[in-house]
């Protein structure tokens, strides 16, 4: 010990040679496994991959904002709508969704990291590079039209357009290893928030007072095991038809186009869910915090999720009642539509309930948040109207199908993703955002979408097919067309707001504090942004409010678990 000592002390501490420099900062986020770090890398790729495809979104709406336009060619047109859509589903909706489920879960209950971290910084990597695989085709892939051509058989790449014949080259290959990387990644995250939901909670906090939010996650993830592996298959098939001469979805010779269908949709429309059940979550957070209420009917909310959780996986033939499946199956699946409305309904009169008496502070985290709950509501009730199989025979593949989905997508999600950013951006960063920035975006974007999806239902009712590249005039659908396209360029302005306003409060926003909103789950509880081991000494629940029962144990209230 002397000699120990000794050594100790023969050290000079104003040596800079003496603490040799650390690996630099971005080797650190290179090779993290903090969850909070690999959150954050989730949420950035997620926004940096939201800009191009608004951009792509941006040049289609240009394009057919007036008739007969040759702003773009037909070949460009088809690359477009396949980079946009399989852009926004996986690698804007998924990577930033889960990035937020992976920077909150372990935090609100009251674990130092999620179950697997290295499997967490693996799913990373490998969805990131995904993402950068489906881009590369503009450089490497080859198509039709020559080479660099980017993939053009839309986001569900229905067969034969996948097949050799029409899609020469590796254009489809890239697309389709992308995808396949994507899901990979995706189940490994899914496994990693189930096995910290279950394995990772602080004591005290029961499966009935964990949040809502991690209940939320722990369902979609669940439903990633189940739905995720038939798209997976499906792209495996359909590269061993482009290159071994398999047959599975060629027709001619003996396979099945529809075969096709079933394994896409078996996976995209449970993926809907997928996707709006962490909105929920976010939803089931704000609400109660900026009403100065508990959520209303715990029990019922968590009930309904695993309710969605189940039914939403029989619901999605519904795409394909055009395709001849016969009145049982059509029947079938008009009933199951119809049913995962009423789960998804006590959601909303849940919310609403919550609203209901309480002291409503409008916030932009709750500005966005009611938006949410009217947009989603009207969402809910179009596709109530497209479960009705004779309905959906006349507006299939019309851009009333565009406008429902789009009210989903962008009303649903992204309104609540919004909500979600102002609410925990300061506990990311330290720093609030600004108030007055964020209204001019609410306002901006509420105003942008009302004008683009409200109006395109109507060109889709006068019977204007979705997909097409320009149509004549005289058809009825100039001026919603046109409608449309301001409202895009109107939601581009509030999401240029918003990227500003991110921007510029990570450097001059007012700091936050540890709770800056007074709120009540365990993530509040730490400093902002939380340490790299969130906790010195890991947290106790005593109700699904722990932080508000610490701050206020006069008001516990031992019914609320």
């Amino acid at each position: 010990m002397a000699t120990s000592t000794t050594a100790l002390e023969a050290i000079d501490v104003t040596d800079p040679s003496a603490h040799p420099p650390g690996p630099g900062l971005v080797y650190q986020w290179l090779t993290t496994v903090d969850h909070k770090k690999i959150g954050l890398m989730y949420i950035v790729y997620a926004l940096l991959f939201l800009v191009v495809a608004g951009v792509q979104a941006m040049l289609m709406r240009i394009q057919l904002a007036v008739p007969n336009n040759h702003f773009v060619s037909p070949q460009t047109f088809n690359r477009l709508f396949t980079m946009h859509g399989t852009t926004m589903i996986f690698f804007v909706a998924v990577p930033v969704l889960f990035g937020f489920g992976n920077y909150l879960i372990p935090l609100m209950i009251g674990a130092r990291d999620m179950a697997f971290p290295r499997l967490n910084a693996f799913s990373f990597w490998l969805s990131a590079f995904g993402g950068v695989l489906l881009y590369l085709s503009y450089f490497a892939g080859s198509g039709l039209y020559g080479a660099g051509s980017a993939p053009d058989v839309g986001w569900f790449a229905y067969a034969p357009l996948t097949s050799k014949v029409f899609s020469p080259g590796h254009s489809t290959d890239y697309w389709t290893l992308a995808v396949l990387l994507s899901g990979i990644g995706t189940t490994g995250t899914a496994v990693n928030i189930v096995a910290t939901a279950f394995c990772m909670r602080c004591k005290g906090m029961t499966l009935m007072r964990m949040p809502l939010l991690v209940w939320l996650y722990t369902v979609a993830s669940c439903m990633v095991f189940v739905v995720v592996s038939p798209l997976s298959a499906a792209q495996i098939m359909l590269c061993l038809d482009r290159y071994l001469g398999s047959h599975f979805f060629d027709t001619q010779a003996g396979g099945s186009a529809v075969l096709w269908m079933h394994f896409f949709w078996i996976f995209g429309h449970p993926e809907v869910y997928i996707l709006i059940l962490p909105t929920f979550a976010f939803i089931n957070e704000i609400v109660p915090v900026f009403s100065r209420k508990a959520i209303f009917g715990y029990p019922a909310m968590v009930a309904a999720s695993v309710g969605i959780g189940f039914v939403s996986l029989s619901v999605w033939a519904h795409h394909m009642f055009t395709v001849g499946m016969g009145p049982a199956g059509n029947t079938f699946f008009v009933f199951a539509t119809m049913v995962v409305s009423v789960p998804t309904g006590i959601k909303m009169f849940n919310w609403l309930a919550t609203i209901w008496g309480g002291k409503v502070i409008y916030s932009v985290p709750m500005l966005f948040s009611v938006g949410f709950l009217f947009q989603f509501l009207v969402a809910g009730l179009t596709g109530i109207m497209l479960s009705a199989a004779p309905f959906d025979w006349q507006l299939s593949a019309s851009y009333f199908v565009v406008a429902h989905f789009h009210y989903v997508i962008v009303g649903g999600i992204m309104f609540s993703l919004f909500a979600a950013f102002y609410y925990w951006y300061p506990k990311m960063t330290g720093r609030m955002m600004s108030e007055r920035l964020g209204k001019w975006h609410f306002w901006l974007f509420v105003i942008g979408f009302h004008l683009t999806f409200d109006f395109m239902h109507i060109p889709g009712l006068l019977g204007m097919p979705r997909r097409i590249y320009t149509y004549e005039a005289g058809r009825g659908w100039e001026l919603w067309n046109f409608i449309v396209g301001i409202g895009a360029i109107v939601q581009g302005v509030a999401t240029l707001i918003f990227v500003y306003n991110l921007v510029h409060s990570y450097f001059r926003g007012k700091e936050a504090g540890p709770d800056p909103w007074d709120a009540w789950t365990l993530e509040w509880a730490t400093t902002s942004p939380p340490p790299g081991y969130n906790f010195a000494i890991q947290p106790t629940a005593t109700s699904a409010r722990p932080l508000w029962d610490l701050k206020h144990p006069e008001d516990q209230d031992s019914s609320y678990e």
